[in-house]
């Protein structure tokens, strides 16, 4: 009797860590890739995380938040150029993730934006952030730190020299503009 009493607690705990199976998709639940983020100067206020976002279910699912401990606020950011101005703004409904698609975070593109820093980004170290999802819930990641200049696997040669941008004018890209 015990013994069915523990396989079924099992069964339980299984089921509720892992949602995506619990639901019958049959599929692995967003994967989340290559996290990073770029070192900051002392004293930056802001910085940003980037990965590559997987979905392997068949249901699209949105990005809507997430939480660290090394900033007071953090939100879902897209960086454009819209006539030679350099825009970057909140997705307040968060960022769609296609089914059995991946959206990538990247610099110059969406990005984890991280205000009120606590303290610098240092390369070599790492931190926590928990990214929320509309039907995935909650996935947690440890972000790797990279030098100030890291690009990543970006080959675009779009934004790498954005680190010491400030209100306003960043150097040889135009204005910029936070909406």
């Amino acid at each position: 009797m015990r013994f069915l009493l523990t396989l079924a607690t099992v069964a339980m705990l299984t089921a509720a860590a892992c949602p995506a199976f619990a639901q019958g998709t049959g599929n692995p639940p967003i994967e989340v890739e290559q996290p990073w983020a770029r070192a900051t100067p002392a004293g930056a206020q802001t910085g940003a995380a980037y990965m590559t976002i997987e979905n392997k279910t068949g249901n699209a699912d949105r990005l809507t938040g997430a939480s660290s401990d090394v900033a007071g606020t953090l939100q879902i950011h897209e960086m454009t150029v819209v006539n030679g101005v350099m825009q970057m703004r909140q997705l307040a409904d968060g960022l769609p993730i296609p089914a059995g698609g991946s959206v990538a975070l990247k610099p110059g593109s969406y990005h984890v934006m991280l205000i009120g820093q606590k303290k610098p980004l240092t390369a070599g170290e790492t931190f926590p952030l928990t990214l929320t999802f509309e039907k995935a819930g909650n996935i947690s990641v440890t972000v790797p730190v990279q030098a100030m200049g890291a690009m990543q696997d970006d080959k675009s040669g779009g934004m790498g020299g954005m680190g010491g941008m400030q209100s306003g004018k960043s150097g040889g890209m135009g204005g910029m503009e936070m909406k």
